[in-house]
């Protein structure tokens, strides 16, 4: 049998304040923390994982808060947007939350001919609500407050900025075995049948884009 990508399995982003952190995915979205435990490379820095109930492939965004961070600027080179799958109908009731919890946003729009709307997180990271153009059957995890007709289901796609899309789009097509898809402007997007959810990348080439920069702690004068 050949090896086949099977879609996004997780996202791995840097955050501020661990408790801004861990309240933004878990009360306003309505995530579980699925795990917490610490950055091997640097055990005095948390390790949080946000997912559905079971931790599921293609649903965990983790995240390293270190308190002394510079924040990082979306760019060429990183990927600038991560976009959830939600019900169909759900975006008015997330209009509404993230008005509620004072959370910047878009407004509801419109690509490759599905809704979504767009918002960052506390600390910037770009964020989409996305109701797919295909039945999304997994099941979410449900809060007091975010029940499954609006939860979030997990990963739909990311989008990658990049100055010139060719050698990425190859890697995807002629090893990971993506197919191409369709554009709308500078924006493409692939995918792989070999899985029904999580399984798409969209890159946005934007050829005089500034290189992205990724957040950077600061030390203390003690070194901690």
């Amino acid at each position: 049998m050949k090896n086949k990508i099977l879609g996004l399995h997780h996202i791995t982003a840097i955050a501020g304040d661990a408790q801004k952190n861990y309240d933004f995915y878990t009360k306003v979205l309505g995530l579980r923390m699925v795990k917490k435990t610490v950055n091997f490379d640097d055990p005095k820095t948390y390790h949080f994982y946000f997912g559905d109930g079971i931790g599921s492939p293609g649903s965990i965004l983790t995240f390293f808060p270190w308190p002394r961070v510079r924040q990082g600027k979306a760019g060429a080179g990183m990927a600038t947007e991560i976009g959830y799958s939600v019900p169909e109908g759900s975006l008015e009731f997330w209009l509404e939350r993230l008005d509620n919890n004072s959370v910047m946003r878009g407004e509801i729009s419109e690509k490759f001919g599905e809704k979504y709307l767009n918002f960052k997180d506390p600390d910037g990271l770009n964020l989409e609500l996305i109701v797919p153009g295909t039945t999304d059957e997994r099941k979410p995890w449900e809060t007091a407050e975010v029940n499954a007709e609006v939860a979030l289901k997990g990963f739909h796609n990311v989008t990658l900025t990049l100055n010139d899309k060719k050698p990425t789009a190859e890697i995807l097509t002629d090893i990971f075995d993506y197919e191409f898809r369709e554009s709308e402007g500078n924006l493409h997007r692939y995918r792989t049948n070999a899985i029904d959810t999580a399984a798409i990348v969209d890159i946005r080439e934007e050829k005089n884009a500034s290189q992205g920069l990724n957040a950077k702690r600061y030390k203390s004068s003690r070194g901690l």
